[in-house]
């Protein structure tokens, strides 16, 4: 009698042990990408902090409106990971194809000028998929004061599921891009940080950089940023730093350095410079045709 139970505890024991192991594996099949998520909230809660500041909202003047506008793509609703609903601006592909390119906004939101950079990068690039995604879940600032506000109350963690929900919407082994401006650049990156195996190019208009070398190891596609040697948030400085960091864990960035201040290649800023503007355009659309998966 004893001898059963004996072996019976052992059975239990032994299917225990089996249904954690199984369990632990499943776990562990997420644990890069969870440790992604957690290392985002470092750099995106450092630029929260920053981007909620006076001093920051003094580098941004008031963009101007773009007048006559007539889109061309249509907002749409996906799922995001967090079980939520996003929203973006999207242009399909005239052809079938599973290039993919993310656009991200600067602070002020899902505006008209980056629906209008959509439609030029989808004219310029030929066959690609373009999704402006809205990170503000609707919201849209016209004033440096209430951009600010925006920043105060974001929930990063909801941004990073909707990066997240943009990049599944892009459906099975896509190849994604992504590009974007300011706030935008640094999600940029940060998308391709996310997409994993999947990212094929990341274009920063200025923005900050990623500082931790560890998560920096993980980038599976090169980078191309463009920066104002002017501009305070990224300071030349923090660029310089951005530049070493990359080329010490073997990661391939190309960088372009103008003349110019933040937010130098929106049209609807003030201090907008068409000339570093229009080239650093040019050059991102090669780069991105360059990397583009045919």
């Amino acid at each position: 009698m004893k001898k059963s139970i004996v072996l019976l505890a052992i059975l239990l024991g032994s299917l225990s042990w089996i249904s954690w192991n199984k369990k632990t594996y499943i776990g562990n099949s997420r644990a890069k990408e969870d440790i992604i998520s957690c290392y985002n909230m470092e750099t995106l809660n450092a630029y929260q902090q920053e981007a909620s500041s006076v001093p920051f909202a003094l580098l941004h003047q008031n963009p101007k409106k773009i007048e006559n506008y007539q889109q061309v793509g249509k907002m749409i609703t996906f799922q995001t990971e967090d079980g939520k609903e996003g929203s973006a601006y999207f242009i399909a592909a005239k052809k079938k194809t599973n290039n993919w390119l993310i656009v991200i906004q600067e602070w002020w939101g899902l505006n008209d000028n980056i629906k209008k950079e959509a439609d030029n990068y989808y004219h310029d690039l030929g066959n690609m998929n373009v999704l402006a995604v809205d990170m503000y879940d609707g919201k849209i600032a016209t004033t440096s004061d209430s951009a600010m506000k925006l920043m105060r109350g974001a929930d990063m963690k909801r941004m990073v599921s909707i990066i997240q929900g943009a990049i599944a919407r892009a459906g099975k082994n896509p190849n994604i891009y992504s590009v974007g401006w300011c706030f935008g650049g640094m999600w940029s990156l940060q998308t391709a940080l996310l997409a994993g195996s999947n990212a094929k190019g990341s274009v920063m208009f200025y923005g900050r950089p990623e500082t931790n070398i560890e998560k920096l190891k993980t980038l599976n596609c090169d980078i191309i940023g463009f920066f104002g040697n002017k501009d305070q948030s990224p300071s030349p400085a923090v660029v310089s730093e951005f530049e070493k960091n990359m080329q010490s864990v073997n990661k391939k960035l190309e960088t372009y350095k103008y003349e110019a201040g933040h937010g130098f290649a929106n049209p609807s800023n003030p201090s907008f410079n068409a000339e570093a503007a229009a080239d650093a355009y040019k050059k991102a659309i090669a780069f991105l045709k360059s990397h583009s998966q045919q």
